[in-house]
């Protein structure tokens, strides 16, 4: 089952689906994000501007205050002074009840910055246009005297802090933009780099796994015609040279298999799993090892609703990883099977060195492997065969390291008899 082991045909099979979910999950953050940082934008745009209106509004009653003659204003005019003038951090101006800037400017302005080396007239025309700006903005507040007389008014406007925090949310979405267009591009160069390799590896391995029947075939061939005479020898060619068929119709068969959903037909699950087993068995003298598989199936006939190819293809790697596990020379496999109420159970118990709790919890994980060799998609591949295309489970039951493992598959039985 090298074939399984090196070709990452998992990824094949979910690349459409992670394509979506990246995609999905992109613009998912990207808006979250947007959201998250206007609505925090937002907040402290609000509070600095809720402080900033309080200070101008305790300016003017200030203001008001220290017009009335017979209020006392000694503190009033330290507290105007040490901290309210001092922490005016946004544009003002005071202006008289007639929208006239008062003069001198400089003394009745805060945060703006007027060309003192131009004309007197031509100053007042430049905070003039500043007060028609600042008027779209915020009403002026109005500072009158005892009797309800105006006196004067305060325009103001945002502050240089408020006027940033504002046009942050832009340029955040701005800047989530570019991120995404990064990010996509990244991904598109990722995944077109990552079919590349993926199909290079599956056309070589498709290649190696038919080379052999093909092989094969060219030498029964080849023997054919040196026995053209002999009808016996005939015979055993041809019976060899169909096997050799099968196998290859067996290869193309999992191989189409692959991200599409299978056919499923009523089987006879005694006679796919003990053909699993005889497979692997007729290939263990070449793993250098002594490795016994002994069935345990129950006599009844247990029909149920599987695709033979994968099935069987998910058989022979349990099978086979089993075998690559004993480091003893007296190996054990026991495959056995038992039927509990609507459900089959297999289990495909070794003697072989067994698993630490932390790869029993990855071992489904696709990618993650033990071995120097492959791909790590057997076993993730695996699951995917029984859960999603045959509404089964399996899971890994008992496992402990020296004292072997054992895979435990269940899925639904037709009939059973």
């Amino acid at each position: 089952m090298k074939f399984l082991e090196k070709i990452d045909f998992h990824k094949i099979a979910i690349m459409p689906v992670i394509r979506w979910q990246f995609k999905l999950a992109l613009i998912f953050i990207a808006l979250l994000t947007v959201i998250v940082i206007i609505f925090q934008t937002q907040i402290v745009v609000q509070d600095i501007i809720e402080k900033e209106t309080n200070l101008i509004k305790s300016y003017s009653k200030i203001l008001e205050s220290l017009e009335d003659p017979n209020f006392e204003n000694i503190e009033f005019s330290l507290l105007l002074n040490d901290q309210i003038l001092p922490n005016i951090s946004f544009p003002m101006i005071l202006t008289d009840d007639k929208n006239e800037p008062l003069f001198p400017f400089q003394s009745n302005i805060r945060n703006i910055e007027i060309d003192s080396t131009k004309s007197l007239p031509d100053q007042r025309e430049f905070l003039k246009a500043k007060i028609v700006d600042m008027a779209q903005t915020y009403e002026p507040i109005v500072i009158k005297d005892h009797n309800g007389k105006i006196l004067s008014k305060i325009y103001y406007n945002n502050s240089d802090l408020v006027t940033a925090l504002q046009l942050y949310p832009f340029l955040a979405v701005i800047g989530v933009i570019v991120l995404l267009t990064i990010g996509y591009i990244i991904f598109s160069s990722v995944r077109r780099n990552e079919e590349s390799k993926v199909w290079v590896g599956m056309s070589k391995e498709a290649a190696h796994q038919l080379g052999t029947p093909l092989s094969s075939l060219l030498a029964w061939m080849e023997i054919l015609r040196l026995n053209i005479d002999e009808p016996r020898a005939i015979s055993e060619t041809l019976s060899e040279m169909d096997n050799d068929v099968n196998r290859m119709k067996t290869i193309a068969n999992r191989f189409s298999k692959i991200g599409s959903k299978p056919e499923l037909e009523n089987e006879h699950i005694f006679y796919v799993i003990d053909a699993a087993c005889n497979y692997v068995e007729k290939r263990l003298p070449h793993l250098g090892r002594k490795v016994e598989i002994i069935r345990d199936f129950p006599k009844e006939k247990v029909v149920v609703e599987m695709n033979v190819d994968l099935f069987t293809w998910v058989m022979e790697n349990l099978i086979k990883n089993a075998a690559e596990s004993i480091e003893d020379e007296n190996g054990r496999i026991r495959v056995s099977m038992r039927v509990t109420g609507k459900k089959v159970v297999i289990f495909v118990k070794d003697n072989g060195k067994g698993m630490t709790n932390k790869i029993k919890k990855q071992i489904f994980v696709p990618g993650f492997t033990t071995k120097k060799r492959g791909w790590g998609l057997g076993l993730s591949l695996s699951k995917r065969i029984i859960e999603d295309y045959h509404q089964g489970k399996i899971w890994v039951e008992d496992t402990f390291p020296g004292k072997g493992t054992t895979f435990v598959i269940e899925i639904p039985v037709i009939t059973s008899s």
